[in-house]
């Protein structure tokens, strides 16, 4: 008896002994080390320490990346994005009225509206490396994985804002916001461009014809008009935007597919 316990005890000579399976509890740990490194990697580049990680997380959770089974929209960053945005207005105004004491209510407005746009966001996103940190479900190929980032790379900068406002309030809030965007709101305010022209010029760079507009449909009755305008690119998906008049809607759309293909130097007329 005594020696059959010790032949489980100390593995024979041959060398075939089963070997020892690892604890259960490691993986687990390794993953929530592996988590944490991630999570302060972030905190890091964006210059702020957490205290709910869980509001971290869920700045980078895009809906496609959630669990289908109980997927909600509110689990995703879009509740924190909502909030970023209108705290990242009021501290850029705040910002705007005290370092520009003689500028008129038009003056400060457009130069709030380019500094909160969502290509300016999206500078910041990038300038900070956060587009890596995007969690993404199964959204396509590897093209469309890297367009999705591209697009939500604006909302993501607002959700980040939200959560350290929740986190740690306005002041904390507005120094995150202070730190990235005093420069930008430094530097002269760029005239504003005709998305219609932004997209055609663009165009031209990359070698393709000049953008067709297609109206898709019309509604609404005829004093007020309701117009859905598609613009088309060959190789692009095509882009819609809805107007009151197909004016207004080419612009929409133009500025859709600038957005979703990350134009460089976007628009300002939304």
């Amino acid at each position: 008896m005594n020696d059959d316990a010790q032949d489980i005890r100390n593995p024979s000579s041959s060398g075939e002994a089963s070997p020892q399976p690892e604890p259960a509890r490691a993986p687990a740990a390794k993953r929530k080390r592996s988590k944490a490194a991630a999570s302060a990697a972030i905190e890091a580049r964006i210059g702020y320490k957490f205290r709910d990680s869980a509001l971290l997380t869920t700045a980078f959770m895009h809906v496609s990346a959630l669990k289908p089974a109980t997927r909600h929209r509110a689990d995703s960053y879009q509740r924190l994005e909502f909030l970023g945005d209108h705290v990242l207005g009021l501290i850029v105004s705040d910002m705007l009225y005290r370092a520009y004491p003689r500028a008129d209510e038009g003056e400060l407005s457009k130069r709030l509206a380019d500094l909160v746009r969502k290509e300016s966001c999206a500078d910041v996103a990038k300038s900070l490396g956060l587009g890596d940190d995007i969690k993404l479900g199964a959204v396509g190929p590897a093209a469309a994985q890297a367009r999705l980032r591209k697009s939500v790379l604006g909302d993501i900068c607002e959700a980040v804002i939200g959560a350290v406002y929740l986190d740690g309030g306005y002041a904390a809030a507005a120094q995150f916001i202070e730190r990235n965007w005093t420069e930008r709101m430094r530097k002269p305010r760029r005239p504003p461009r005709d998305s219609k022209t932004t997209l055609q010029e663009w165009a031209q760079s990359k070698g393709l014809p000049t953008p067709v507009y297609r109206e898709v449909e019309r509604t609404g009755p005829h004093h007020d008009p309701q117009f859905r305008v598609a613009v088309e690119l060959p190789g692009l998906a095509p882009a819609e935007g809805v107007g009151g008049n197909k004016r207004a809607a080419e612009k929409a759309a133009a500025s859709a597919m600038i957005a979703r293909e990350d134009v460089s130097g976007g628009s300002n007329d939304g």
